[in-house]
Formats: structure tokens, sequence, C-alpha cells
């Protein structure tokens, strides 16, 4: 087996790994009447504020899916709806399994059932990116004004820092144009076809500059964030234990789970743990934190195997023409 084939695979298995580790050290940890306690929350859930969850994440997939359209439309390209879902599905689903493979998945789905070039539709995602960044850095600092304390002292106990983390990001986009201006004028056969894909990864990057309906586009994405902040919140309902608790506590909690999302292979095994950790700076017992980190994070990832899955298998039947 090649040396890349081997990285390939361990991109994919570590992930998993790690995950299945940090579920069977959290359970094994626990004593037997706090595992008892921890599955008795989760079974007693109230089905219907998970379903109201399951709902508005739903909700939140398909204005992602329709919000994308505002980007591709400046450069004469109209998709489906339905295949514009199904690549954002299909891409959610990739990122259980490696992360942030979602996002070439999604760019190489919608190129092949819709004939748009890669770097264009790649482009446009990088811009939907630098959007949700945006909104999530203004979910922090909001969070941040509200409940300081307690997100400082979450933060500094596990070492994380959410500002160098949105900084790393904001500087690899930053260094990406400087490289890319580099090589514009370079005349190396190898850096010519590199500038082509650069320039169709720029102009889908600056179709947010071109779109007409920059008003759509901008209701798109604070609704999006909303419908997380929603599905987040309707879940203290389902657990007796977290109904009570406060807007600052679900924004804390709603800002430790994001990041353990977006740094992991969709958080498995972390943010059930990261959960209880927060919520227990705010008088929730490890036990009922971590059900309703079991709770969400369960049912948003079966919506996303369920219809990730159903999208790629649904695909090419859909577009047997293409």
């Amino acid at each position: 087996m090649s040396r890349k084939r081997l990285v390939k695979i361990a991109k994919t298995v570590l992930p998993l790994l790690l995950g299945v580790f940090l579920i069977w050290y959290s359970l094994s940890t626990a004593t037997p009447a706090e595992r008892a306690e921890l599955w008795n929350n989760i079974k007693l859930a109230d089905g219907k504020w998970v379903v109201l969850s399951l709902f508005l994440g739903l909700l939140s997939h398909l204005s992602r899916a329709y919000r994308w359209k505002f980007l591709l439309q400046p450069m004469g390209y109209d998709p489906k709806f339905a295949n514009s879902f199904m690549a954002v599905m299909g891409g959610y689903l990739a990122n259980l399994g490696v992360p942030r493979s979602g996002e070439v998945l999604r760019g190489a789905t919608i190129s092949t059932y819709e004939k748009i070039p890669f770097e264009k539709a790649f482009g446009t995602i990088v811009s939907e990116r630098i959007a949700d960044l945006l909104m999530l850095l203004l979910i922090v600092i909001f969070s941040f004004l509200i409940q300081t304390e307690g997100l400082l002292h979450y933060f500094q106990s596990h070492d994380i820092n959410p500002f160098l983390s949105i900084g790393v990001l904001l500087i690899a986009v930053l260094a990406g144009i400087i490289v890319l201006r580099i090589i514009k004028n370079s005349q190396h056969h190898l850096i010519l076809k590199v500038r082509k894909f650069a320039r169709g990864l720029l102009e889908g990057m600056r179709s947010i500059l071109k779109m007409k309906q920059k008003i759509a586009f901008l209701f798109h994405t604070v609704f999006i964030w909303l419908m997380y902040l929603l599905m987040f919140y309707v879940i203290k309902f389902s657990i007796p234990e977290t109904t009570d608790l406060s807007v600052a506590a679900i924004m804390a909690a709603f800002i430790v789970g994001t990041f353990a999302i977006s740094t992991t292979n969709g958080g498995i095994g972390v943010y059930p743990i990261a959960m209880g950790a927060v919520l227990l700076l705010f008088g929730i017992n490890q036990q009922a934190g971590e059900a309703f980190g079991w709770i969400l994070w369960g049912s948003q990832t079966l919506l996303v195997i369920v219809l990730g899955g159903l999208s790629l298998l649904l695909l090419p039947l859909l577009n047997q023409k293409k």
C-alpha cells in the first residue's frame, strides 16, 4: 500500500478512533450510578423538543442550500435547488468522516451535476465560510459581553483560545490571497495550471461582491445561525435539569459546542463531554450536561446521516440525463 494511501486512511480512521476513545473514557471513568443517571436522562428526554430541534436544524440546511444560489448566479449559474441541497447534505456527511472534507465534496458534487467549474463552486463555498465566520465572531463577542467570567474559566481550564482559532482562520484566508497574487505573473507551466484554478477560485469568492440580492444573502446568513441557536436552545426543555438554563449559559455552551464540532469530525466523542464540562459551570451536574450534549449531537448527527446518505444515493438517480 502506498504512503499516500496510508495517509488518506489515517486522516479518516484516526479522528474516528479518537472520538470512540473519548466516548469510552467518558463512560469508563463514571461510576455505575452516574452512567445510570446519564442513560436515564437520555431515555426520558421529551421527544417533542427533540423533533422541534431537528426541524429547526433542517430549516438551517435548506436555507444554506438556497443561499448558495445568490453566489452562483453572478457567474451565470442557476443550479436546481434539489441538487444544491443534496450537495450540502452530502458535504455534511463527509465531514463526519474527515473534518472539512465536506466542502471539497460539496464543490465536486455541484460541479458534476450542474456543470459548474469546481474552482468557481469551491470559491463560493469559501466566501460562505467567511460570512459564517463573521457571524460566529459576532456571537462570540456577544456571549463574552453577557458571560465573560464563565466562558473565560472554561476556555482557560481547557487551554482553548477561541480568538486565536478565529485569527488563524483569517490569517489562512489572507495567506491564500497573498500566494495567489505572488503566482499571478509567473509563466511556469505548472503555475499556469494553478493560475487557471486560482482565477476560478477568486471569481467564486468575488461573487459575494457581485450579488444583486445582498439583502437576501444577509437574511439567510442570519437565519441559518438563528436556527442553529434555536435548535440548541429548545433541547434544554427536553431534560428537567436543564429547563431553567439562562440565555448566558446557552450562549456559552453553544460557542463551546461550535468549536468542538468545527475542530473535529462532527464532534464525535468531544461534543457531549464539552457540554457536560461547560454546563457544570452553571450548576448543571455532569450527567445531565452530557445527556444534553448526547441528545442534541445524536439527533442532529442522525439527521445528517439519513439526509446525507439519501442525497448521495439520489443524486445520480435524479440526474441520469446529465
